[in-house]
């Protein structure tokens, strides 16, 4: 039986390991509040990279409204919801999530990785089959993998693919069937074909869940996500209150009455986490009530992602195609990513390179990021920064 030093030692192998294939990821220190810009080790930098779609992070509405919950209900609950950490708090957050996002109800959970680690175990069992996109997030594989039922997998937004996968759950006698997907691929800014899904779904008896994290608050009216956007109904839809709607952390299920009951009493990372914080839940309110009537910032953030990729293209770098403010330049090479991240960082922009096991190999990215908060002076100043940096590091001839 191998000793402690001799695991630790095969650890630290491990980590030589990845360093050597120029996979090694590094965080840097920021300090203070996050927005378009942050200070880093000493320096004002340019954020290119954040999840902060709306600009809501450092919003003082949503700062005073944290400080009003905190005030009102403390600083943190104690315990899980279902022994003494309810507030009502929670319960209106719920309600006004299930209201903005035209369902019956919702439930939280204290992330998105937690909403979809939890929601199909209680839901799924060995009679059903689950059908998953191959580019879904890694918290929807993840918890795909705890329930029992039968698993299938289509390729990215291929609706043949899916079509025969649905085909081969039906016809192996499938209980029931749940189709899951990202409603926006987030490693490349791809939407989910929704209306597609949804018509094969109705045509095999089959029921939809979509992961919505980075669409609700900023795609579709009123930003209510990717199926407001397409104009359908799915079954069920998670999200996060962590990137557009302020920026912090919680998750949600959100869906039918009766399935929103029946996680209460069977999701694990439910039943055995925490409760919210107040002002989580305090904020998340404040930031809901300013989404709703924030189609001014929408139509910034929009504005900003069209000028930004048209910038990037005129410049010669090579981009995946959309219109989503992710918008993913592709070097290939993990090595090249994380030199283009180094050398932008001198030159005063922050972003992040991506690349295996977050995409797969010889697919690493920058991953740039809009917000409706960075100016066109911001984007320029990038633009110029991102020229630079691509012929000085090869990317750009």
């Amino acid at each position: 039986m191998a000793d402690r030093a001799a695991f630790l030692v095969h650890l630290a192998e491990t980590l030589r390991g990845i360093e050597a294939e120029g996979l090694m990821k590094r965080e840097r220190q920021i300090s203070g509040p996050q927005g378009a810009h942050v200070e880093m080790e000493g320096r004002r930098m340019l954020n290119l990279c954040a999840n902060n779609y709306l600009g809501l992070a450092d919003d003082a509405r949503l700062i005073a409204a944290a400080k009003a919950a905190m005030d009102a209900d403390g600083y943190g609950m104690a315990s899980v919801r279902f022994i003494c950490g309810t507030e009502t708090s929670h319960r209106r957050l719920e309600a006004r999530l299930a209201e903005f996002l035209g369902m019956e109800d919702s439930i939280l959970f204290a992330a998105c990785f937690d909403a979809n680690g939890g929601v199909f175990e209680p839901l799924l069992g060995p009679e059903d089959a689950v059908i998953s996109d191959s580019l879904n997030h890694a918290s929807i594989i993840d918890g795909i993998r705890l329930c029992k039922a039968r698993r299938f997998r289509y390729a990215n937004a291929d609706m043949d693919d899916l079509e025969a996968q649905l085909r081969a759950a039906r016809d192996g006698g499938a209980r029931f069937i749940l189709i899951a997907t990202d409603g926006v691929f987030s490693m490349d800014g791809y939407l989910a074909k929704l209306p597609e899904i949804r018509a094969l779904a109705d045509a095999y008896g089959a029921m939809v869940l979509v992961d919505d994290c980075h669409a609700t608050g900023f795609m579709g009216p009123q930003g209510r996500g990717t199926p407001a956007h397409f104009g359908v109904s799915v079954d069920l839809l998670t999200g996060t209150l962590g990137k557009a709607l302020g920026g912090a952390l919680g998750g949600y299920v959100a869906g039918p009455q009766v399935v929103i009951d029946l996680l209460r009493q069977r999701a694990r990372p439910y039943l055995f986490s925490n409760a919210l914080p107040p002002a989580v839940v305090g904020a998340a309110l404040a930031a809901l009530d300013i989404v709703e009537g924030a189609d001014d910032l929408r139509a910034q953030l929009f504005d900003n992602a069209r000028y930004w990729r048209a910038g990037l293209e005129a410049a010669g770098f090579r981009l995946l195609p959309g219109a989503h403010p992710i918008v993913p330049v592709m070097v290939d090479e993990a090595p090249l990513a994380q030199a283009m991240a180094r050398e932008l960082a001198q030159r005063g922009v922050h972003v992040a390179g991506f690349f295996f096991p977050v995409v797969p190999r010889g697919k690493a990215r920058i991953r740039t990021q809009m917000n409706a908060a960075l100016t066109r002076d911001d984007l320029d100043f990038a633009l110029e920064a991102f020229a630079g940096t691509g012929r000085a590091v090869g990317v750009l001839a």
